[in-house]
């Protein structure tokens, strides 16, 4: 096998793990939506997110919001109550 035949091969085999890694690493990403007591009102956030997706005053609102992304993402949705326990959970999933 000549020089270039083999930094081709070895060029095509690093793209390929490179490539392979990044979906594993994406099929463990999850997209469910939690509504939790935030400040003086309610917010989304995605699970295992330490940022907020957006801020509500009314957890109706919040839950409108957090059903959206479930839909779109195929998720759950998980309602927190006030103390921050677990109230709810609906699936959009597949």
């Amino acid at each position: 096998m000549s020089t270039a035949k083999s930094w081709l091969r070895a060029l095509i085999d690093l793209v390929e793990v490179f490539f392979n890694s990044a979906q594993r690493n994406q099929r463990g990403r999850t997209w469910h939506q939690h509504v939790v007591p935030y400040e003086e009102g309610w917010a989304v956030r995605r699970e295992g997110n330490q940022r907020i997706t957006s801020k509500h005053r009314k957890q109706s609102t919040a839950i409108r919001k957090a059903k959206s992304l479930a839909k779109k993402y195929k998720a759950d949705v998980i309602i927190h109550r006030e103390n921050g326990e677990i109230r709810d959970r609906m699936s959009y999933g597949e």
